[in-house]
């Protein structure tokens, strides 16, 4: 039976392509604005073509959606990349320039100099991959910090019951990396340092989007805003969700 669904869902993705789809490909918004950004001379060195086009992709669905609040502000972090890396950028898209790149830490159970595992589970320390909006401010016991709301189910959905915010860290700093070889890591938190968390949290707070990416994961083909297609099948099998990648 499960085949039998597969087979039919693959035949009316050829024959009716779903609106996700088409905004992937065919968005006249989508391709101009990754052609920009992709040869802007400010981003050409500092982000993986492919996971600025899948952040955008994203974006751009979000957007569709009516879930994107603050148009033109896009954020990513590249867990691709080491801890000692500048690994977080805040894209301005509709002046197509970058408005801060610099240091992220991850979560302590994601690993050590390198995010390599990740999770949408309590108590798992872990990273959760996937698409954000961000919400609110408030002065909580890391000082000024912003809330975050996943955006994908099954992969980042527990973001607001896991207290995965942004927030400061001691941890993060040069001084940290030249005493113990990486960034201090978080319970989950994507953690900034406190001499740029406020310029970072006030240009991204209210509702703009943000982009967790890890190219060795399985999420890229599990996630329903890269892969809107996964949603209509979901929805032809109404009992199984839409797992993630969920190492607990």
């Amino acid at each position: 039976m499960i085949r039998l669904i597969s087979m039919l869902f693959m035949m009316l993705m050829m024959v009716f392509p779903s609106e996700g789809r088409s905004l992937g490909f065919e968005n006249k918004a989508f391709r101009t604005t990754l052609s920009v950004l992709s040869q802007s001379p400010e981003l050409k060195n500092k982000i993986d073509p492919l996971v600025l086009s899948k952040a955008l992709s994203g974006y751009y669905s979000l957007k569709e959606q009516g879930k994107v609040n603050r148009d033109g502000i896009l954020t990513i972090i590249d867990f691709n990349r080491a801890s000692i890396d500048e690994r977080l950028f805040v894209i301005d898209i509709n002046q197509c320039r970058l408005l801060y790149s610099g240091l992220v830490a991850h979560g302590s159970g994601s690993g050590e100099n390198y995010a390599e595992s990740f999770s949408n589970a309590h108590g798992s320390h872990r990273s959760s991959l996937g698409f954000y909006t961000t919400g609110e401010t408030y002065d909580g016991k890391n000082g000024y910090s912003l809330k975050l709301a996943g955006m994908e189910r099954g992969i980042n959905d527990n973001a607001e019951a896991r207290s995965i915010v942004i927030h400061g860290a001691a941890y993060v700093s040069y001084d940290y990396i030249r005493q113990h070889g990486r960034l201090g890591r978080s319970q989950g938190c994507p953690a900034l340092s406190f001499d740029t968390l406020q310029q970072v949290i006030d240009l991204i707070k209210g509702g703009s989007c943000l982009f967790i990416y890890h190219g060795d994961s399985d999420y890229a083909i599990k996630s329903p805003l890269l892969n809107p297609d996964l949603v209509f099948l979901h929805s032809l099998r109404p009992n199984r969700s839409i797992n993630a990648y969920q190492n607990v």
